[in-house]
């Protein structure tokens, strides 16, 4: 459990003044990410998108650590040269400090452009955290659907009409690629929940090798929602079990919430405007088949919670 009282003295290291969009869940994500860090060194590298663009506009940062900017798609890889590099400096007692590496991309980055990158880090076991900021679409690029897009969703590539109704096919879950890979700490998270996230980030840099943090990140913009609402998302997306929130510990599951009802879908796709064309009558069957992924993946992971931890 994270304590408050010192966490509020430690210091900030990714500062207000950046250019996120109004109520965006990725700059909360970085700060909360940050200030789980920032009692140890810490060494930052970014893959393009609306973080990597909208904290570092030339000739200033919002970046109180050191920070690294690669291409869309090999975040990944340069931080596994970083973190190499400083083991070998290490070695040789060119570097004495004990230091973390942390990468950031979003889903564009990480579960398509950069996901061979992503992969070949976790392989060889380069001692990192990757965090997604999951926002389930190329927002930084108008808003085109990515492998992270639910069924369903209006994205500029997954357009509503007479013939569309928005993305036809099922997201990746990327979350159980990573644990496919065998790394010792694979996690869920969700804006709205800080203290999660915080305990998840701890945890993640305490273990020597590999870990991955997949975060539900609400975006007003491609999503369509009012500004004050994104932790409101959040946590509707986990009370209706759309996003579950849980861990992955050497092979071992554990479900971190469990709602005490569990909310219909419907609630969760009201207040969003990329999904309103659902709400029509004769896309009913559209959100039934959402519904039913949603329980056979709960009924899935209370069983893999049962079965590894027996």
């Amino acid at each position: 459990m994270v304590n408050l009282k010192e966490l509020s003295k430690r210091p900030e290291l990714l500062s207000g003044g950046h250019r996120l969009c109004s109520g965006c869940g990725a700059g909360i994500i970085a700060r909360q990410v940050m200030m789980a860090a920032a009692d140890r060194p810490v060494v930052v590298a970014n893959a393009t998108g609306c973080l990597e663009v909208s904290t570092t506009i030339y000739p200033f940062s919002a970046w109180k650590a050191p920070w690294f900017h690669s291409a869309f798609e090999n975040a990944a890889a340069s931080c596994s040269g970083i973190e190499a590099a400083y083991k070998a400096l290490k070695r040789t007692g060119k570097v004495n400090k004990d230091i973390r590496f942390i990468t950031f991309g979003g889903d564009g980055g990480t579960y398509d452009i950069g996901f061979q990158s992503l992969s070949g880090a976790m392989e060889r076991r380069h001692r990192m955290l990757y965090v997604c900021y999951n926002n389930e679409a190329y927002m930084n690029t108008g808003i085109q659907r990515s492998s992270a897009t639910p069924l369903g969703a209006y994205a500029s590539t997954s357009p509503v009409g007479k013939v569309k109704k928005g993305k036809e096919q099922i997201k990746k879950d990327l979350t159980k690629v990573m644990v496919a890979h065998n790394i010792p700490y694979v996690a869920q998270s969700a804006v709205g929940y800080w203290n999660d996230l915080i305990t998840k980030t701890q945890k993640a840099l305490d273990i020597d090798g590999p870990t991955f943090i997949n975060v539900l990140q609400p975006c007003r913009l491609g999503w369509g929602y009012n500004p004050a609402d994104t932790a409101v998302i959040g946590r509707m997306a986990v009370e209706t079990c759309f996003w579950p929130i849980y861990e992955v510990v050497d092979g071992k599951y554990k479900i971190n919430v469990k709602p005490k009802e569990k909310k219909p879908i419907e609630e969760y796709l009201k207040p969003q405007s990329r999904f309103k064309h659902l709400l029509r009558p004769e896309n009913a069957g559209i959100v039934a088949e959402i519904q039913k992924n949603i329980d056979e993946n709960w009924a899935w992971l209370l069983m893999m919670e049962e079965c590894t931890n027996r």
